[in-house]
């Protein structure tokens, strides 16, 4: 998302959350719907522009068994924090999860279910990679309970798949999607990016021609960005510059709303009824527990919420997490950071949320949010409609000058 900063007016940064607003503390009457992240840190090859927490794998193959034992003893040691709460949604990510056998995957969601209750209608997100996913796997992913697939497909460009350093060519990101199709996943993501090395408007349009092709339920477009502590940061590649790209931005999602895909957050377009459950809970501050190498969580109390990272280094991980704690962090979130991390998630939204979420998900009065929704709506970025707390078209626009009037 193009959000420029430097040919807007904005008076001086509010100042700081008042002493009253600061000594708050968090109320729950309710806790938020809690949600799984499952990290699997293994890939086939790293990509130049990923800065994810992924590993390339072994040549001696992956400790899979091993590695879904420290997932169930990480899931183990939390349980005490969140008895007696039922999951809304599952995201199995990576890395590629799909290199992982049907039986691995079926015996980490057996023992999840075995500890934490969710159901058939449970939304269970796996993301796989056409160019390391084995189509035989997808019948048995399926039965395992996976019932959405995230697919890793970038571009239909072979040249572009080249300069990107992924493995798969076009015609194996087709055989993927068709694969999922055959195997009963009607709902699927298609991942695609835009602003590529060499790219142009035109290759950009043909690239989500080929992806809505195959009429997906939800796609997710992404620009390339240079990430610190990458192989293209280090080494970056020729970009298109800002004026093609937001051209390309503009031509792209006209198409989307033409296809009937919905703009519902600032990277992700749906059918009707078709977001995802899983990113729309981070989105509107939901808790989430995550287990994995380098997995955070967010997870509220009746009087607190607490942040908590794991151990990045997948070898460290699977020696801490059987001893029973694979923990890296651990803070209490202080009122004005809450303040300010709600704003950050719910302003991605197309749509922002119900005033009365911020309560719901933070247990602060809305008092603590009050002043500095003025100061937005003052400056044409944020707007109350119908109890709906959105950012306006010139918010979006800017929408890291919306987010930082919220800072502490």
């Amino acid at each position: 998302m193009i959000t420029p900063t430097n040919n807007f007016d904005l008076p001086d940064k509010p100042t700081p959350l008042s002493k009253k607003a600061e000594e708050m503390t968090h109320q729950f009457t309710t806790l938020p719907p809690l949600a799984l992240y499952v990290h699997i840190p293994w890939c086939e090859r790293k990509c130049p522009y990923c800065d994810f927490n992924s590993r390339p794998r072994a040549a001696a193959g992956l400790p899979e068994a091993d590695y879904i034992d420290a997932l169930i003893a990480d899931l183990e040691s939390h349980l005490p924090q969140i008895w007696g709460r039922s999951l809304s949604t599952i995201f199995i990510g990576g890395g590629t999860p799909s290199l992982f056998s049907e039986a691995g995957i079926d015996n980490l969601l057996s023992n999840i279910r075995q500890r934490l209750p969710f159901n058939d209608l449970t939304e269970v997100t796996m993301e796989a990679n056409p160019g390391a996913l084995e189509q035989n796997k997808l019948p048995g992913f399926r039965a395992a309970g996976v019932n959405r697939l995230s697919l890793g497909v970038q571009s239909f460009n072979d040249n572009a798949l080249k300069q990107l350093g992924r493995i798969h060519d076009a015609a194996q990101a087709r055989r993927a999607i068709e694969a999922a199709n055959r195997a009963g996943f009607n709902s699927f993501n298609i991942d695609l990016m835009f602003g590529l090395p060499e790219q142009r408007l035109e290759l950009a349009l043909q690239d989500l021609k080929s992806a809505l092709a195959f009429g997906p339920a939800h796609l997710s477009l992404y620009q390339l960005t240079l990430e610190p502590n990458t192989a293209f940061a280090r080494q970056p590649p020729q970009l298109p510059d800002d004026d093609l790209v937001a051209d390309m931005q503009h031509e792209l999602h006209a198409a989307l709303a033409q296809a009937g895909l919905e703009q519902y957050e600032v990277s992700a377009f749906a059918k009707q009824g078709q977001a995802c459950h899983h990113n729309a809970n981070y989105w509107q501050f939901g808790d989430y527990l995550g287990i994995g190498a380098g997995a955070h969580s967010k997870i509220s109390f009746p009087d607190q919420i607490i942040r908590e990272r794991k151990i990045k280094d997948p070898l460290r991980y699977l020696q801490t997490a059987k001893s029973g704690d694979a923990r890296s962090e651990t803070r209490t979130l202080a009122p004005a950071e809450t303040v300010f991390e709600f704003m950050l998630n719910a302003m991605r939204l197309q749509n922002g949320v119900p005033l009365s979420l911020f309560s719901a998900h933070t247990g602060l009065p809305l008092a603590a949010l009050l002043s500095r929704i003025d100061i937005a709506r003052d400056r044409g970025l944020l707007e109350i409609v119908d109890q709906q707390l959105k950012p306006t078209e010139l918010g979006h626009r800017f929408l890291d000058d919306l987010t930082e009037l919220f800072l502490p």
